[in-house]
């Protein structure tokens, strides 16, 4: 048993990659493979810095924590939970955050264009930005990191789900946001009245999961709450009514950021002629698109 035999994190990580590549399990949390995901796990496990492991291979591990290990082992293969679920961390673009099974897992796009300084088209200086909303909050973790970026911007998180803001705040908290960011409750724009023609940028990561491929969903993402995922039919419904509601709420020269999943061509069949410009990222070209208010009123008016 490895309890008896294994000693070290060194023969932990060859077991685990063992373990998973042998069950087949799934990544796409933060991970896409066996190795990375073992590191993952023996590090969070461990409370080891997270892109440190080689300096701790051949450390001698306490009992404890190899009954802690091997108990997150069997977790991750025996229930297929994702791995942020079992050790209630995530991290994205430098950031960590808590999670558990209230929020999606936080891997959105939308941050790494942030950090990236993708959006310098539309603005040139973080400065400039002084009012950003965050829909479809979740987890916070866009929330976040647009705090963190636009230093100076008043930054609103929405969310229709009081158990996601509930983790959004701390979230907040553990980053030193909790005063940057103001939480509020709200089905897409519904309880955002008082927020007309204010924000300069609106990002968003809304659900856009079709039926078809929710129900082709892999067992470590049907962990994940379905609020956060079903987009409704043909994954759009959430889209369609951010793009027709955003440019009430959006500055006059505002833009709006929105992530979504493979949808572009059905996206782009149902509004053959909107300025949609999309954004590269680390997983291609077809998941993050910028709009400006002027070209949504050009659009829907």
């Amino acid at each position: 048993m490895p309890l008896n035999t294994f000693d070290t994190p060194r023969d932990f990580l060859r077991y685990s990659v063992s373990e998973f590549r042998k069950n087949n399990l799934f990544f796409g949390h933060g991970t896409n493979n066996a190795y990375d995901e073992a590191v993952c796990l023996l590090l969070q496990t461990l409370d080891l810095p997270i892109d440190q492991l080689e300096p701790y291979l051949d450390a001698k591990l306490l009992q404890s924590e190899k009954e802690l290990i091997l108990f997150r082992i069997k977790e991750r293969i025996e229930k297929r939970i994702p791995l942020p679920y079992i050790t209630n961390k995530a991290y994205l673009q430098g950031f960590e955050f808590y999670v558990d099974n209230r929020v999606i897992i936080p891997r959105s796009y939308i941050a790494e264009i942030i950090v990236k300084d993708q959006l310098n088209p539309w603005i040139e200086h973080p400065e400039l930005i002084n009012t950003a909303l965050d829909l479809c909050t979740g987890n916070g973790s866009l929330a976040t990191i647009t705090a963190n970026y636009f230093y100076d911007a008043e930054v609103v998180a929405a969310d229709i789900s009081e158990d996601a803001l509930e983790v959004a705040k701390i979230n907040l908290e553990r980053n030193g946001l909790a005063d940057d960011v103001k939480l509020i409750q709200s089905d897409l724009f519904r309880n955002l009245d008082s927020y007309m023609n204010f924000f300069d940028l609106i990002v968003t990561n809304p659900p856009y999961v079709d039926t078809r491929r929710m129900n082709s969903l892999t067992k470590e993402f049907k962990y994940e709450p379905d609020i956060a995922l079903f987009g409704g039919n043909d994954g759009l419904e959430f889209v369609d009514k951010i793009l027709r509601q955003a440019k009430h709420y959006l500055t006059r020269h505002g833009v709006l950021v929105v992530e979504m999943g493979d949808n572009r061509y059905e996206l782009e069949e149902l509004y053959p002629d909107l300025n949609l410009i999309w954004l590269d990222t680390e997983a291609g070209d077809g998941f993050v698109f910028v709009i400006t208010r002027a070209d949504l009123e050009d659009y829907f008016d």
